[in-house]
């Protein structure tokens, strides 16, 4: 298992690369020790580095001889990773290095998220640093942190650390793809102060919950209908034929992910528990009939519950939260009327948690449309101020639009079809990179985004393919080489 994983893939040096990146812990805003490992590592190598007050890092690499007078290329990811792992699976995202599995073609781990979001692209850039086979001008590893959690780190990156006009960003994962635009994002959140009664007499507390759904990346994987676990819970409790109470509803914790799992305490009359049984079990085959396809896993379980509150939710703050959480949208929008299949509008509902008696519902919209991205937001924020809740708004960031007529895009798409005889996708993503910020930052800056293959974004089913990396690292290699000789300053 871990380094065992990658023994003999190839290329050997990017593979390295990535699994010293995966034992050292990196969650977003806590990036501290992988940020070490980098300042560490330029200085063994005797490459200069600048690191802004936000963390981001430029490390720079010399050009290969003769090509000191290029313009410099920007190779660009982020080093922080999304930490989600399944439930029963011990593993400490803060202090354990994260274990590694080869299995069928493909690197996954045992239970968590990989990183390969974004750390293959990470480890592409800096086996550059020690590939004597690689062909460039001078080079800007420009790695960035807080990715994850809102595009923190690029949108408080000190734009001096950065030199170049041309920027390829190493944060997909669709092998053959060129990405040329991305959605902007918003963040909009509802909050109530909860309001509380006694508990009746004879009604007694159990634990529902709601697990074996995919999740995944809440842009990249909106349109596959996947269940939200947040909305099934919602929808179980506005059909319970039961008097019933709450003392706690909880699910989802990350703004960028489709949530997995959510958990209630609910209070009942013992003598309701046996149709109550039979109601989660029908609720459980409805389920995983409308989601077969998608997301046909479904499991919905009620256990005793040894909750010692002394109250719960008087009835109409309970039925204001329900109804709010039935009423939010979901899902896809609408979508792209200029490139088929791509999803333009999107929402996520996120994360429902309760802190020091405020319960707080936590919603991402997208689109590559800013009028439609303020438009969905509106309408989410509407209905959360019908339902009584206080408003916050925020990680609000651009998209970037596409430009067709980019050199970068240019030569990249010459470099794809002369080495594998076939034309690379040229799409934008339903997601947001990085690229959007940066170009805010960088007026005229030339980018594309691409990457290998990679599956379960977000998600412990999160795995990397292992010959589309070796693909990628080639195809990265010879774009760097074509811009060498081509592009003298």
């Amino acid at each position: 298992m871990s380094e065992k994983a990658i023994e003999g893939l190839k290329p050997e040096l990017v593979w390295q690369r990535f699994f010293e990146i995966s034992q050292i812990p990196r969650p977003s805003k806590s990036e501290e020790k992988l940020l070490t490992y980098l300042k560490k590592l330029a200085e063994r190598e005797n490459l200069s580095f600048k690191q802004d007050e936000a963390g981001n890092i430029t490390i720079s690499v010399p050009a290969t001889k003769g090509y000191e007078n290029n313009p410099v290329i920007i190779l660009q990811g982020h080093i922080d990773m999304v930490c989600e792992k399944n439930k029963g699976t011990d593993h400490d995202f803060d202090n354990d290095p994260l274990k590694l599995v080869y299995k069928d073609g493909w690197i996954k781990t045992d239970g968590t998220t990989l990183g390969a979001d974004n750390g293959i692209g990470v480890a592409a850039s800096l086996a550059l640093i020690n590939d004597r086979d690689a062909v460039h001008g001078p080079l800007e590893l420009l790695l960035t942190v807080d990715e994850e959690t809102g595009l923190n780190g690029a949108t408080n990156m000190d734009g001096s650390i950065i030199s170049g006009k041309t920027l390829l960003n190493l944060d997909s994962e669709e092998d053959g793809t060129f990405y040329v635009g991305c959605s902007g994002g918003f963040g909009t959140s509802g909050n109530w102060k909860i309001s509380y009664q006694s508990i009746p007499a004879g009604f007694v507390p159990y634990n529902l919950e709601i697990s074996g759904l995919k999740g995944g990346h809440s842009g990249l994987e909106i349109q596959t209908g996947k269940a939200n676990s947040l909305k099934l819970m919602a929808r179980i409790l506005y059909s319970l034929p039961f008097e019933f109470y709450i003392s706690k509803i909880e699910g989802g914790n990350k703004r960028n992910a489709i949530p997995r799992e959510a958990e209630a305490v609910i209070f009942l009359k013992s003598s309701d528990i046996i149709n109550f049984s039979e109601f989660l079990k029908s609720q459980e085959e409805e389920f995983r009939s409308e989601f077969k396809t998608a997301d046909g896993n479904v499991k919905i379980s009620c256990e005793p519950s040894e909750d010692k509150t002394e109250k719960v939710f008087d009835k109409q703050f309970t039925a204001k939260i329900i109804q709010t959480l039935i009423a939010l949208p979901h899902g896809v929008i609408n979508f792209s009327q200029d490139l088929p299949g791509l999803v333009e509008t999107s929402t996520n509902l996120a994360i429902i948690k309760i802190s020091e008696d405020v319960l707080s519902v936590i919603t991402t919209q997208r689109s590559s449309v800013e009028s439609a991205k303020y438009y969905i937001a509106a309408s989410v924020k509407s209905i959360f101020e019908l339902g009584g809740g206080e408003v916050v708004t925020g990680d609000d960031y651009p998209g970037w639009k596409p430009n067709l007529d980019s050199k970068v895009l240019k030569t990249s798409k010459e470099v794809y079809k002369r080495l594998f005889n076939s034309e690379p996708v040229i799409t934008a993503i339903h997601a947001g990179l990085e690229c959007g910020i940066l170009g805010d930052k960088s007026p005229g800056m030339d980018m594309i985004s691409f990457g290998p293959t990679i599956t379960g974004v977000h998600s412990p089913d999160e795995q990397v393919n292992v010959a589309a990396v070796e693909k990628f690292y080639f195809l990265l290699k010879e774009i760097l080489k074509e811009y060498a000789k081509n592009y003298a300053a």
